[in-house]
């Protein structure tokens, strides 16, 4: 059971991140947040002068070290944007897929992002497809980064994030390379209603059932 692959994939903000974060831990696999390799890229090519949205990333994937994942400034509004860029280009994403592969081989591992169960991890032994609502996402991300619900912005600010992030969607499903879609394996889980601690119960109880010898802690 070792080499055991959990993917968990899902737009921005959908609360994948989290979910897959402790469900690694739950399960005793090593944890990956893709997202952040081409947060990364995105920033060390800003670091440089250099245009996310010029197909120029391919260096920067390619020298990426581990502390350049452990930077405070990946999840800033510049980044996002850049990451999204980044992520079409096809140097990039070659450059990273062998990144991403070399991570699970050994002991396996719960990976999330985009495409791990399309492209990265096709045949992962469970997928999931973790989504919500823009607006759900938006008051998510909002409180992520800050925000006061009761400022006199607030309103608007979430119609804004809430936009961008359909923009977000939009550009990450019609991309040449590796789009934003479901697996036709994957298990859809719809978090608008959920708290974080009762998607992670709703995704541990279908991995007891579908991988049970799995061990892992009790929640």
């Amino acid at each position: 059971m070792s080499s055991i692959v959990i993917a968990v994939d899902g737009p921005a903000a959908a609360g994948k991140g989290t979910l897959a974060r402790e469900l690694a831990a739950f399960v005793g696999l090593p944890y990956l947040d893709t997202g952040l390799l081409y947060r990364a890229v995105a920033r060390l090519m800003l670091d440089a002068g250099l245009d996310p949205a010029e197909n120029s990333g391919e260096f920067c994937a390619a020298s990426l070290e581990a502390k350049d994942l452990e930077r405070s400034d990946l999840r800033t509004p510049e980044v996002d944007r850049g990451a999204s860029l980044v992520a079409k280009q096809p140097e990039v994403r070659a450059a990273l897929i062998d990144t991403q592969r070399r991570f699970a081989s050994e002991r396996g591992a719960v990976l999330d992002g985009r495409d791990i169960g399309t492209v990265i991890f096709p045949d992962a032994a469970l997928k999931f497809y973790i989504t919500a609502s823009p607006e759900i996402r938006a008051q998510r991300r909002f409180l992520q980064t800050g925000g006061d619900p009761a400022a006199p912005d607030a309103a608007e600010a979430l119609v804004a994030m809430a936009d961008a992030l359909r923009q977000r969607d939009g550009a990450d499903s019609s991309r040449a390379v590796a789009p934003l879609k479901i697996a036709e394996d994957a298990i859809v889980v719809d978090t608008d209603s959920m708290s974080a601690r009762e998607a992670l119960s709703h995704v541990l109880a279908i991995v007891d059932e579908r991988i049970p010898a799995l061990k892992r802690r009790s929640t």
